[in-house]
Formats: structure tokens, C-alpha cells, sequence
């Protein structure tokens, strides 16, 4: 299958996908796939790969390739902050089911990967997608590739239109962390819902309005994390971007 990106930069898909786990950064609402594990190492990366990137004001999702073999070789990508009703996220569909595979760019050039704008998300959040737009569900998906573990691209006419990530809860870190390779508790998968309702819209419009209600929800989800025994790793990861929000609108 070949896959178009920016109009007319294209890429193959091919080989094996990437074997690194997804890290969900809940702080930086990112999700990134490569090996590097510090700054140092992140700045060595870019300069040995190409593609689509982070470069001053722009911030683009990021699929990145190697230099010689034009292999992927990591990937980075931004949750929307506004999330879809329920109604439309149930109509995400189910199928095709995920093909694993990696992509081969077809040449070597950098090129731009805009962002997902809406997130749709599955009963219980086992699933998050992203999408460029809700027109997307208008029509079948071609395909999805399953370009890492629990990680897949969404193909519309050949064009990737959006991205999913599988069972987000087991992904939670923050920064260049390795997530926690241990099952999420019960709890930490109830309070990332919670949380994920409290960084998106529309509730996020009404914590940055101060309104109470919002407030109140704010103020327990960060209790309940500071409370939290088990899982700690996981739940650090969603206490570091609730904190700054209860310490910026809710006098925390």
C-alpha cells in the first residue's frame, strides 16, 4: 500500500513495525515511539533522521525515517483538545482490523504531518482516536496499520487521516520515561478518564473559567491521585499536568 502525506510525499508500507512501546506522555498530551530516552539522545535522533517535526512555532505530528535505509524509525503525536460527542465517537469504526507493518519513505526529504484535530474515545478509554476531522467518519477506512505495539495509522484514499492508540491506561508516563511494563490498576484506568475529561473540551473551557463545578471535579481527581497507593508511576504521570491545572484555576 502506498500511503500519501502533504500533498505528494509518499511512503510505502513495508517491513516490520517499530518494536519500542508507545510512551503516553499525560503531561505533554503526546504520544511518542522511538528509543531515545533523554534530551541528548532526542536531539541526536533528529539530526540522523528525517521527515516531519517539531521546528520553532510549528509543532506538526512527527513520523521520522532513517537516513540511509529511509526506514521509520520513531513517530510522535499530539492529542486534540476538543474530544466528540458520544454519538460520534461510537461511530469510529471496527473495521479493517489493525495490519501491522512499517513505512518506507520513497525518498528523502522532510515533509509535514499536520495534527489531529478531534478525539474520539472508546467506552471505558481502551481506546483513543484521532482524527483530522469528524467528515472522516462519513466514509469507510481503507486501512490501519499498525505501525508499533498498540499503535496505528488510519488510511482514507490513501491518505492517513488520523491515528489510535490501544489501551492508553498500560502507556501512562511523562517525558522521555519508559512507561510502568505492569498492568494499569482499576483505579488508574478510572481516573484517567476522569482526567481526560478535565484536560480536553468542553469541560476544559469551564476549568479555565473557574467554574465551580469543574473546579470541584478538579480538586478531587488531584486528590485522588495524591492518594493513590498503587500504581504510582502511572499516577504521577496523570497528577503532573492536573496539579498545574488546579495550581493555575483552582487556588490547589
Amino acid at each position: 500500500m502506498k500511503l500519501t502525506l502533504d500533498g505528494d510525499w509518499k511512503a510505502t508500507v513495508a517491513g516490520d513495525p517499530l518494536r519500542s512501546a508507545p510512551r503516553f506522555d499525560f503531561r505533554g498530551q503526546c504520544v511518542r515511539i522511538a528509543e531515545y530516552a533523554d534530551v541528548e539522545e532526542w536531539q541526536r535522533f533528529l539530526v540522523e533522521t528525517f521527515g516531519s517535526r517539531e521546528w520553532l512555532w510549528d509543532a506538526p505530528d512527527e513520523l521520522r525515517f532513517g537516513q540511509v535505509g529511509r526506514e521509520l524509525v520513531g513517530a510522535g503525536f499530539r492529542l486534540p483538545y476538543e474530544t466528540a460527542g458520544a454519538d460520534d465517537s461510537a461511530r469510529v469504526p471496527a473495521t479493517p482490523p489493525v495490519r501491522p507493518g512499517g513505512l518506507h519513505a520513497d525518498e528523502a526529504r522532510d515533509f509535514r504531518l499536520e495534527v489531529t484535530t478531534v478525539l474520539c474515545r472508546a467506552p471505558g478509554d481502551t481506546v483513543l482516536t484521532c482524527l483530522r476531522d469528524l467528515e472522516v467518519l462519513d466514509e469507510p477506512l481503507e486501512a490501519r496499520i499498525g505501525i508499533a505495539p498498540d499503535v496505528a495509522l488510519l488510511v482514507q484514499h490513501s491518505t492517513v487521516v488520523g491515528w489510535s492508540l490501544t489501551d492508553p491506561a498500560q502507556y501512562l508516563t511523562t517525558g522521555f520515561a519508559a512507561p510502568d511494563p505492569d498492568p494499569p490498576s482499576p483505579a488508574t484506568r478510572q481516573l484517567l478518564a476522569e482526567c481526560l475529561d478535565l484536560v480536553t473540551e468542553p469541560l476544559l473551557y469551564e476549568v479555565k473559567d473557574r467554574a465551580p463545578a469543574a473546579l470541584a471535579r478538579l480538586r478531587a481527581a488531584g486528590n485522588a491521585l495524591r492518594d493513590q497507593h498503587e500504581d504510582r508511576h502511572r499516577a504521577n504521570a496523570l497528577l503532573s499536568l492536573i496539579a498545574n491545572l488546579a495550581e493555575d484555576y483552582g487556588n490547589w
